[in-house]
């Protein structure tokens, strides 16, 4: 029965921690378009890009740690150990180059505060897509189970 509870908690912090790595590098897409002369617009996006951040730490240290509380509390599902899962090692990986990128989201978001923002709004719309790759790997393994 805790097992169930810990799994819907991770469910609950991996959608909430997704949620943030999908808007916040739009907001970056955002930041990186106003004009230098429009100060108040930048600083605006700025305060939400950096309220968002210190809110999505939680959710992210949430979705590690209900995970890793999954695989310890109970180590047996219906396919048997957790650990001598391939796809779970695969899963973590992921978790891990994902967990990378919300970093490279916290170096940029030091950038744009610093005013050192070196990078298009177009390059942004590029990099505010890799979470939905990484969503849809990460979903495939945890549903399929391939290995």
């Amino acid at each position: 029965m805790l097992y169930l509870w810990v799994k819907a908690l991770h469910v609950f912090f991996v959608i909430s921690w997704f949620a943030a790595l999908f808007y916040l590098p739009r907001l970056y897409v955002n930041l990186a378009a106003v004009p230098a002369d429009s100060v108040a617009e930048y600083d605006r996006l700025l305060g939400m890009a950096q309220r968002l951040k210190r809110f999505s730490i939680p959710l992210h240290v949430g979705t590690w740690l209900a995970g890793l509380s999954i695989t310890f509390s109970n180590g047996l599902d219906n396919s048997g150990l957790w650990w001598s899962q391939h796809w779970l090692w695969v899963k973590l990986g992921l978790v891990l180059l994902l967990s990378g990128y919300d970093g490279w989201c916290t170096r940029l978001l030091r950038d744009f505060a610093a005013r050192r923002n070196t990078r298009s709004h177009v390059w942004y719309r590029w990099f505010n897509e890799v979470p939905v790759f990484f969503l849809v790997a990460i979903l495939i393994l945890v549903i399929t189970k391939p290995f």
